[in-house]
């Protein structure tokens, strides 16, 4: 596939335009003209790079690329190297940040509600990207728990409106949003959520949760993030018959 018409085609499905982000979405680093095998990750670190240089693609598909609002310009240490790597193997990166969590099909957030069995019905906070929805099968909340718990394979953090573990109400409505999205916990609740889920949490959120009585899960930022991208890569081979690997760099956060 000509990398042209691959970068024309993923501003289009993801929609780039319409989002004000933090980073560039789209091509960063420019490679092989020629698409045949990509590589698609979470973060375009060093281990990433090398494993995909390892199995020869022309290109890496990730969620957090470079060149981050307010970082330093400078390609120097780190960056340097990273870059450096790309360029000796002609690779191209492509990053999708925004764009990634929020699209409706292939998204983190719309991977999220397939994994969880959640309905979405509705968007909220900061450019629409919460979701607000339903479980599909109402349960109470330690076994809603035990399911994230299978889901993202880590542990996660239950912030619960009581301070033992006595919360244990049927669950139905339920708010989520990828990533680092503490800020959304409010805007959340507002919304009638029982439930939010998210990556990461600040820590005025374990009081909002028990003053208000709504449970806070933090998964991970990673964890929760690791579904778009296979997605969009799965979604990319099947379309244009490319070979796709996704390549999990494992983090605790």
């Amino acid at each position: 596939m000509n990398r042209e018409e691959l970068t024309k085609y993923l501003a289009q499905l993801l929609s780039v335009q319409n989002f004000n982000d933090y980073c560039p979405n789209g091509l960063q680093v420019e490679g092989n003209a020629n698409i045949d095998r990509i590589v698609t990750g979470v973060t375009a670190n060093q281990a990433l790079i090398d494993a995909a240089i390892r199995v020869e693609a022309q290109a890496i598909i990730v969620h957090h690329g470079f060149f981050w609002k307010n970082e330093d310009p400078c390609l120097l240490d780190i960056k340097q190297r990273r870059i450096k790597s790309l360029l000796v193997a002609n690779i191209n990166l492509f990053a999708y940040h925004l764009p990634l969590d929020a699209h409706p099909v292939l998204g983190n957030n719309a991977q999220l509600a397939r994994l969880l069995n959640l309905t979405m019905l509705k968007n909220f906070g900061a450019q629409q990207l919460g979701c607000m929805g339903i479980l599909q099968n109402s349960c109470q909340f330690t076994d809603f728990l035990s399911t994230v718990c299978s889901v993202f394979g880590t542990k996660v953090q239950a912030i619960t409106p009581t301070l033992d573990d006595s919360w244990n109400p049927m669950i139905t409505k339920v708010a989520w949003c990828s990533g680092a999205a503490q800020d959304f916990f409010e805007a959340a609740i507002a919304q009638g959520a029982q439930i939010f889920i998210s990556g990461e949490i600040s820590e005025r959120c374990v009081h909002i949760a028990r003053e208000c009585g709504v449970a806070y899960l933090v998964c991970g930022h990673h964890a929760t993030e690791r579904y778009g991208v296979q997605a969009l890569g799965a979604h990319l081979s099947e379309q244009f018959a490319l070979s796709h690997s996704y390549i999990d760099i494992d983090s605790p956060i």
